[in-house]
């Protein structure tokens, strides 16, 4: 198998199952609220917009892979976009699945050699430090969902 269908193995395997977690994206979000993901626990953030935060990354690879210049900040990686009803929850849950699955078409046909070529910049190194890079941010912030979901469920079942 080459190091980029192992690559796109690990973005399926973490959106969708099969990771050695055990957990994946899609079935961390099944059946959340727009008001559960949006519910602010302490100072955490909220489930929305840690989702919305893997994904903006997510999406600047996408415009990178598809030929476009690199146009993200680390400053606008939490701008989400206000959420008031599960038709806007949604609506970002199915771009999350929509970019991901545009991403896993890009890589998968992506020579490998084009892993080790500059991403943009030498100070954001190739396209294999960004690809994997993601997956390890994204396994760290799908933690923090699982650990915020946990909260809230419980929370809502002592009826706070």
């Amino acid at each position: 198998m080459s190091l980029t269908a192992q690559i796109v193995q690990h973005f399926k395997a973490f959106y969708y199952g099969g990771n050695y977690t055990g957990v994946n994206l899609k079935d961390t979000l099944i059946g959340l609220t727009w008001e559960q993901a949006t519910t602010k626990v302490d100072s955490l953030n909220t489930i929305a917009a840690l989702v919305f935060h893997m994904n903006y990354y997510v999406t600047a690879v996408v415009n990178v892979l598809k030929g476009n210049r690199l146009d993200a900040s680390d400053k606008y990686s939490y701008n989400l976009p206000v959420i008031k009803s599960q038709e806007d929850w949604m609506r970002l849950v199915h771009k999350v699945k929509a970019d991901v699955d545009e991403l896993i078409v890009l890589v998968e046909k992506m020579p490998e050699s084009k892993l080790w070529e500059t991403f943009e910049d030498e100070k954001y190194g190739n396209y294999y430090r960004n690809l994997t890079g993601i997956i390890e941010h994204n396994h760290y912030h799908l933690g923090q969902i699982v650990m915020i979901k946990k909260m809230i469920l419980h929370a809502k079942e002592r009826g706070e």
